[in-house]
C-alpha cells in the first residue's frame, strides 16, 4: 500500500497498474520547478494517516524515545524508498507505475499477480482502512450504536461508489481544497497543542511481545502514514532536469515531512502522554475538545471528515481503473471490462471494487480495532511487491543496461537494497505479528498463482507496456 494511497499526477483506465491515489488529473504541462516538485510531494504524503495512525504506532512503542524514533526511520526510508522509484519513474515514464515496474523487470506473470493483489488485497483493503478512520470521526458527530464507525464507514464507500457509477467526478481543484483543509486541520492541532495545559500524564503500561515484533509492526503503521513516496516516480517526468533536481526535491521533501510529523508527535505525546496516545482513536477531535471544546472538535471532526472522503472517493476512482484494465487484457475477466460510454466510467469494475471492499468492512467490524485488522490484511502483501519493486531497480540495469536514466538513484546498490531489506522486514513482522488478517490476505494472494494459468493475457503482453 501503496503505503495509504495519496494524489497521483496521472492516472489512466488503460493501466493495471494506475497508481493507487486519490486523484485522476494530471498535474499539467511540463516544466514543475524544484519547489513546485516538493510542494506537490509534500502534499501528497501529508494526508489523512496523520490522524488515524499515531495511537496504533503508540501502542506498539515501549517508551517516548522508541515512539520518535520510529517517525525518524520512516523518514529515512521514506527517502530510500522514493530515490529508488524516481530511477524507475524517470527511465519508464509511461502510465503503470509498479505494474509496469514488475511486469519489465520479472515478466508478465508477475505484472499480472500484482495486478490481482491490487484489486483483491491493496487497493480494496486501502479504501476499508481510510474508510474506518473516517467511521471514527463521523461517529463522533452522529453516534449510530455499538457499530457505528463500521456503518458510517460503509455509507461512505457505498454512497461514493454509487455516485462514481452515476459518473460524478471530482476535480483537481476539489482534490486541492482537501489537502489545504488537510494541512489546516494538521496546523489547528499543533497550535492547540501548543496553547493547553494537560495534567501530567501517567506511566505508559509495559507492552507484551517480541521487541522485534513491536518495532516492525509499529513501522507498519508509521509507513502507511508516510505513504505517497512512490509518487515520486510520476514527479521525475513533469521536473526540469531530473537528473540534477530530483535528489534535491527528495531531500527538501522528506525533511519537510519528516519535521511537520515529528512536531506533531511531540505536540502529541505533550498533550497526551504515550498511554493517552494509545487510548485516543479520533486524536484531532480529542485535541481540540481539550483546547476549545466541543464545538471547535466538532467543526474540525468535520474537516477530517471530508479529507477522508476524498481520499475514499479518489481511491475508488483509480481502484477500478485496474479491475476495468484486467478485465481488458484477460478474456476470462472480461466481464470487468464493462464501461458506460454516457457516464465514461467503468461500471462493473465500480461494482466489483464496491462489494469487496464492503466485504472486507463487515469482516473488520468484529475486530478489536478494525483500522488494524485491514492494515493487517494488507500489509504483507503489499511490503511483498515493494520488495520486488526494489529488487527491480537491480535487475532492469541488468536486463536494459542502455535505457537512458534522466535520474541515477545514488549510492548504487547500496540504496536499494537498503529498500529490498526494510520491505523484508516488514513483510515478516506483519505476516509473523498481525494475526489472523495477515494470514488472510497471503491466502487471497495464493489463490491468484493458479489462476494465472488461466488468465491469458489478450493481445500484447503487459510486460512490456509502452513507454
Amino acid at each position: 500500500m501503496s503505503s495509504l494511497p495519496r494524489r497521483p499526477l496521472r492516472a489512466s483506465p488503460s493501466s493495471a497498474g494506475a497508481p493507487g491515489g486519490v486523484g485522476t488529473g494530471a498535474l499539467g504541462p511540463p516544466g514543475l520547478s524544484v519547489m513546485d516538485a516538493t510542494v506537490v510531494l509534500v502534499g501528497v504524503v501529508i494526508g489523512i494517516g496523520i490522524f488515524g495512525f499515531p495511537p496504533l504506532v503508540a501502542q506498539h512503542a515501549a517508551s517516548e524515545a522508541m515512539y520518535l524514533a520510529y517517525w525518524c526511520a520512516g523518514g529515512l526510508v521514506m527517502l530510500v524508498g522514493a530515490l529508488c522509484y524516481a530511477e524507475l519513474g524517470a527511465a519508464y515514464p509511461g502510465a503503470g507505475g509498479e505494474y509496469l515496474y514488475l511486469s519489465r523487470a520479472w515478466g508478465p506473470r508477475v505484472g499480472l499477480l500484482f495486478a490481482w493483489a491490487r484489486c483483491t488485497v491493496i487497493q480494496t483493503g486501502a479504501i476499508a482502512v481510510v474508510a474506518f478512520i473516517y467511521g471514527d470521526y463521523a461517529q463522533q458527530l452522529l453516534p449510530l450504536g455499538e457499530y457505528g464507525a463500521t456503518a458510517h464507514a460503509a455509507l461512505s464507500v457505498a454512497g461514493l461508489t454509487a455516485l462514481n457509477v452515476a459518473g460524478t467526478r471530482h476535480s483537481k481543484r476539489l482534490q486541492w481544497l482537501f489537502t489545504i483543509l488537510t494541512l489546516a486541520a494538521l496546523a489547528a492541532v499543533l497550535t492547540a497543542a501548543l496553547f493547553t495545559s494537560t495534567p501530567l500524564a501517567p506511566a505508559p503500561a509495559p507492552l507484551d511481545g517480541n521487541a522485534a515484533g513491536l518495532m516492525g509492526m509499529g513501522m507498519v503503521f508509521v509507513l502507511l502514514t508516510y505513504g505517497g513516496w512512490n509518487e515520486a516516480a510520476y514527479l521525475s517526468g513533469e521536473l526540469r532536469h531530473p537528473g540534477r533536481n530530483m535528489a534535491r526535491v527528495l531531500l527538501i521533501g522528506t525533511a519537510v515531512v519528516t519535521g511537520a510529523y515529528l512536531l506533531t508527535n511531540l505536540a502529541l505525546l505533550e498533550l497526551f502522554g504515550l498511554q493517552g496516545l494509545r487510548d485516543t482513536p479520533a486524536l484531532g477531535a480529542a485535541v481540540m475538545q481539550l483546547a476549545a471544546g466541543p464545538y471547535a472538535a466538532a467543526l474540525l471532526s468535520l474537516v477530517i471528515c471530508a479529507t477522508a472522503l476524498s481520499t475514499i472517493n479518489g481511491t475508488i476512482i483509480t481502484g477500478a481503473r485496474v479491475y476495468y484494465a484486467l478485465g481488458r487484457d484477460l478474456p476470462r475477466l472480461r466481464a470487468l471490462a464493462g464501461w458506460s460510454a454516457r457516464n465514461e466510467t467503468p461500471v462493473s469494475a465500480l461494482l466489483a471494487q464496491g462489494a469487496i471492499t464492503l466485504a472486507l468492512l463487515a469482516v473488520g467490524a468484529f475486530s478489536h480495532n478494525s483500522v488494524q485488522a485491514m492494515v493487517a490484511y494488507t500489509a504483507p502483501v503489499f511490503w511483498l511487491f515493494m520488495l520486488l519493486v526494489a529488487a527491480s531497480v537491480w535487475r532492469l540495469r541488468r536486463l536494459d543496461p542502455a535505457r537512458p536514466r534522466p535520474f541515477r538513484v545514488p549510492l548504487y546498490p547500496l540504496t536499494p537494497a537498503l529498500l529490498a531489506l526494510a520491505c523484508a522486514g516488514l513483510v515478516y513482522s506483519s505476516a509473523v505479528y498481525a494475526g489472523a488478517g495477515a494470514l488472510i490476505g497471503l491466502a487471497v494472494l495464493a489463490v491468484g498463482v493458479p489462476m494465472l494459468r488461466l488468465l491469458k493475457p489478450a493481445g500484447a503482453s503487459p510486460a512490456t507496456p509502452p513507454g
